[in-house]
């Protein structure tokens, strides 16, 4: 069962990468006022959007054993993690209703994982 639980941190670990390459080049777009094509065919959106693939590749390997009810749920620790990437590397706001939501998101996660 432990492989399975590995390939679904894995696949959350991947698409944060992935979410981060795409903020990158999306970022990267705006200054150089770019389009959306433009956008699409940059390097860290490219890699991104493989990142992407790998994790539903390594997301359908944890299916094969731990309930959709479960994994998909655990996915939500990316968000945690994602809104401190966005303040501390994008400069994004990270007021005190989204650090309340951040803690209800934690506590869910834990809960949940706890069940399976």
């Amino acid at each position: 069962m432990t492989i399975y639980w590995l390939a679904l941190a894995a696949a959350i670990s991947t698409s944060l990468i992935g979410q981060i390459l795409l903020k990158s080049g999306a970022a990267n777009s705006v200054a150089s006022e770019g389009g959306f094509f433009d956008q699409l065919f940059r390097l860290p959106t490219m890699v991104g959007l493989v990142c992407y693939g790998g994790a539903a590749l390594l997301y359908i390997i944890a299916l094969r054993r731990i309930p959709m009810s479960v994994a998909l749920p655990c996915t939500a620790a990316s968000y945690i993690v994602i809104a401190v990437i966005g303040w501390a590397i994008f400069g994004e706001s990270l007021g005190m209703q989204k650090i309340a939501a951040i803690a209800l998101i934690a506590a869910g996660v834990a809960l949940l994982a706890t069940t399976a």
